[in-house]
């Protein structure tokens, strides 16, 4: 019986230990089943949190701006042709300094030929070889020179200028377009809200009408009031969806969909521009304003090639100063390489002169062009300030009838809050049919959707005023 009770006992260990293996090997399998949804969910939650901060980014004016000035296209060229321009001054620094050219020469000369060290002919196989160095300099050249350093200084300064009136353009151009997507937001706004009175009239009337009170005309009426608000609701929502992708493009933002801007209630601020006079406007923008400066940087500039053409009337005085030596291995007085290079060295300087007698009359020629340049730059100049001043005076005016606009527009509204608070009231208690009384809910709307929009065409025609005033677009405050 022993043998039988020790198989049994080993067939059961055996059964347990397969058990305890399956066991484990399940409890492994649903660890890592566990870990592997652990893990999922992580990352989709992950993912999602990610998508939602990514939906959820809006853009203030200013990291809009910003965002233009960094990546517009325009100011990046602008910003390249400062950088040319620096080019131009380093050429122009270049002048200045001697010309140094270094030449060198090896050879293998077989049958008759000349030793370059002796001058003499030989009849030999030698290998010679030569170098030298030569240096020049201008001493005089009717000062063009100086004026291509000073013009490149002055281009240089002009191309800053056209610059800084890009960044203000661009900075102008995104605020307008940040201000049409506000104003197109409150818009819709406007019409979703009514919209939101409009059912409420609509359960109000359907309870008048089955209570016997009012006729089923009144509950028709405001339903088509309804049918009209939503087609105004759809126009509007496709107003804004315009207007956010026009300023995304000026942004170069290619993610439209998600593209959104803050909805901050942009205030009228009063910073006082229009309390001073437009005379004082206009001359402190012709003092900095970058149209004028650049105006003014041309004319500058048209001298200075008129002084460069002039310069081609004087002589030009050089020096130059060269040095060469010469070896061949075939040398008649068997000297070595030392030897040769020391003793068959030669130096040669001296001064240059050429002066200018009969050119075909090109230098006076260019002179006369120059002339014509400078005069078509003073009357460039001229216009530049009668453009500005007439700019100035119709932004003037601009801001001052949007002002008036917008305190008008607001005391339409008051006026139309109370008549169409006076209308509800009546049609609430059945003294008014719906016709009057969608009327008087259609010219309330009217009113603060023409509040919106004087509002930020005051705002901004301020603002294109205060740039005048010599404002920076970065400082401008909305």
């Amino acid at each position: 019986m022993e043998p039988a009770k020790s198989s049994s006992f080993f067939r059961t260990k055996l059964i347990s230990e397969k058990f305890c293996n399956t066991f484990n090997k399940q409890k492994t399998y649903l660890t890592t089943i566990s870990n592997m949804k652990k893990s999922i969910l992580f990352s989709i939650f992950l993912f999602a949190t990610i998508v939602v901060n990514a939906q959820a980014k809006k853009w203030t004016l200013q990291e809009c701006v910003q965002h233009a000035l960094e990546n517009n296209i325009s100011v990046k060229q602008s910003e390249l042709d400062v950088a040319s321009t620096e080019i131009e001054k380093l050429d122009a620094i270049g002048n200045f300094l001697p010309s140094l050219n270094l030449s060198g020469s090896v050879s293998q000369n077989t049958g008759l030929g000349f030793d370059p060290t002796t001058g003499n002919p030989a009849n030999v196989t030698f290998l010679s070889a030569s170098g030298g160095a030569n240096i020049g300099y201008t001493l005089f050249d009717g000062l063009r020179n100086v004026r291509g350093l000073q013009r490149a200084k002055l281009s240089k300064l002009a191309s800053q200028y056209r610059l800084d009136k890009m960044k203000d353009d661009i900075s102008l151009f995104v605020a307008n377009g940040y201000l049409q997507v506000l104003l197109n937001k409150a818009n819709l706004e406007v019409i979703q809200s009514q919209n939101a009175v409009t059912l409420e009239q609509i359960t109000r009337t359907n309870e008048l009408v089955d209570a016997g009170v009012i006729p089923r005309g009144d509950l028709l009426e405001i339903q088509a009031t309804d049918a009209s608000e939503k087609q105004r609701i759809a126009v509007a929502e496709n107003a804004v969806t315009i207007s956010k992708i026009s300023l995304a493009q000026l942004l170069l933002i290619k993610d439209f969909e998600n593209f959104d801007v803050i909805d901050e209630g942009y205030e009228v601020v009063d910073s006082g521009i229009m309390l001073k006079p437009v005379s004082e406007v206009i001359s402190t923008a012709q003092e900095n304003r970058s149209e004028v400066k650049i105006a003014e940087q041309n004319v500058a500039l048209a001298e200075k090639d008129l002084q460069l053409s002039r310069g081609a009337y004087y002589p030009t005085l050089s020096a130059f100063f060269g040095y060469d030596t010469r070896y061949s291995d075939n040398d008649a007085l068997g000297r070595n390489l030392t030897e040769q290079l020391w003793q068959n060295d030669g130096v040669g300087y001296g001064l240059s002169l050429n002066v200018p007698v009969l050119n075909g009359l090109s230098a006076r020629n260019n002179v006369k062009r120059s002339k014509i340049g400078v005069e078509r730059t003073k009357y460039q100049l001229e216009q530049a300030k009668l453009d500005l001043e007439s700019s100035i005076y119709q932004a003037y005016v601009d801001a001052k009838g949007a002002l008036k606009a917008y305190e008008a527009a607001e005391s339409a509204l008051e006026s139309q809050n109370l008549a169409y608070q006076y209308a509800k009231d009546r049609y609430d208690v059945g003294r008014t049919n719906a016709f009057d009384f969608s009327q008087s809910k259609l010219r309330y709307d009217n009113a603060r959707i023409e509040v919106n929009r004087s509002k930020y065409d005051y705002i901004f025609k301020t603002k294109v005023l205060e740039l005048y005033f010599g404002v920076p677009a970065s400082e401008l405050k909305f």
